[in-house]
């Protein structure tokens, strides 16, 4: 039995409650036992608990079916390199901006696979550019990422 103490209009009550049966509760006020109907619609109210998570960018786009928009892999044409995906994932965030120099190495943006976030690096020096996804887009693996001249 769990035991309550209320002071209603100066008057103090002591009220254990007992068995709950359905819609029928057994309580004890300041040593009477009554018992007590429920209104069934007076369900007890559960506190959301929202817990706070770091952003993250916005899913992948859908398209009118609902599948996710994915980057295909395409071709680089002429002195120009292609950082490609290493493996599929959601693009996390971008190092590096359009104009920006980079060496061989360098880490141009992080990938998110399987829940873990991964660098993806450039195998050749040069200037960014062009980049052809966004942050929160979907690869597969080998998908152009950007191109570096």
């Amino acid at each position: 039995m769990k035991e309550y103490k209320y002071k209603i209009n100066g008057m103090n009550y002591t009220v254990a409650v007992g068995d709950v049966n359905g819609d029928k509760v057994n309580v004890e006020v300041n040593g009477t036992a009554y018992t007590v109907e429920m209104d069934k619609a007076a369900a007890p109210k559960v506190a959301k608990v929202v817990a706070e998570q770091a952003k993250r960018p916005a899913a992948a786009p859908r398209t009118e079916s609902g599948e996710k928009v994915i980057a295909k892999p395409a071709a680089a044409a002429g002195s120009a390199s292609a950082v490609k995906s290493p493996l599929p994932g959601t693009i996390m965030s971008f190092r590096v901006n359009v104009g920006d120099t980079v060496n061989a190495g360098d880490t141009v943006c992080v990938l998110e696979a399987m829940k873990m976030e991964n660098d993806v690096h450039t195998q050749k020096g040069g200037t960014v550019k062009q980049i052809l996804v966004g942050v929160g887009d979907s690869v597969l693996e080998g998908a152009d990422i950007m191109i570096i001249e």
